[in-house]
């Protein structure tokens, strides 16, 4: 990351009305919550032999429940992490009317929690958990405060979180809404995503606008059709940028 490359960076935001911002693990690892495909990463280690993808999905969570709340609550809440550069600089661009949509791969939360209203959520949000019995609702205190299993007050049913586990589809509407934002961008900035993970990785063929930019610590595939390809932490360069 050098001044000509932020400078660059900068001319796009500035010449730019329909800012859609793709984001995954990598935008939330400045708030002390770690990625998944990095070395250090959540995916670099197995777990009792099983893989995290194999724990966090649909057929674990039915089969094994207790052993997947467990994980679930070691790795995937972080209740004391905060937006951090990034989050608040995109709430500034969207209060500018310059940014029209968050697609966010992420289920921490934090473009809500710095303020953001056009964020859709493609893996869903630890902050809502819902009873599967009743349907009652539950804020994430409700998963992180109890033992074993999570049970509903009101009927005695299994608590689930509102995430999107492997194996199951996200949420139909979300990527419709997302696929309409991207699909109407002028600048499409992708940020700390692998793109590793379908039908998400997908959405970004559906860009047709004039600049597509990455930001990313390491290369990924969509480089080849970026006009701009920064190398760095996605906070330290959004923090860069002015909002005018």
């Amino acid at each position: 990351m050098n001044n000509g490359e932020i400078g660059t960076l900068q001319e796009i935001v500035d010449r730019s009305h329909r800012i859609v911002f793709f984001g995954g693990a990598g935008v939330s690892t400045a708030s002390g919550i770690p990625d998944f495909r990095s070395a250090d990463g959540l995916y670099a280690a197995e777990e009792d032999g099983l893989s995290p993808e194999m724990i966090l999905s649909k057929s674990f969570f039915y089969l094994q429940p207790e052993r997947f709340f467990d994980y679930y609550r070691k790795h995937l809440l972080y209740p004391d992490a905060k937006p951090n550069a990034a989050h608040r600089k995109l709430f500034e661009l969207e209060r500018a009317d310059k940014l029209r949509g968050i697609v966010t791969q992420n289920v921490d939360g934090l473009h809500k929690a710095a303020g953001n209203i056009r964020v859709y959520e493609l893996h869903g949000s630890i902050h809502e958990n819902y009873c599967m019995d009743c349907n009652a609702f539950y804020h994430m205190e409700a998963v992180l405060q109890s033992e074993g299993i999570p049970r509903c007050r009101e009927c005695g049913g299994v608590i689930k979180p509102n995430v999107t586990l492997y194996g199951e589809p996200p949420e139909k509407y979300v990527c419709i809404g997302a696929i309409r934002e991207i699909t109407n961008a002028d600048t499409l900035i992708v940020a700390g995503t692998s793109l590793a993970v379908e039908p998400a990785a997908s959405f970004i063929g559906h860009f047709r606008g004039k600049h597509l930019v990455v930001l990313n610590k390491s290369p990924i595939p969509a480089e080849e059709r970026a006009t701009l390809v920064i190398h760095g932490d996605v906070a330290e360069i959004m923090d860069r940028l002015a909002v005018r």
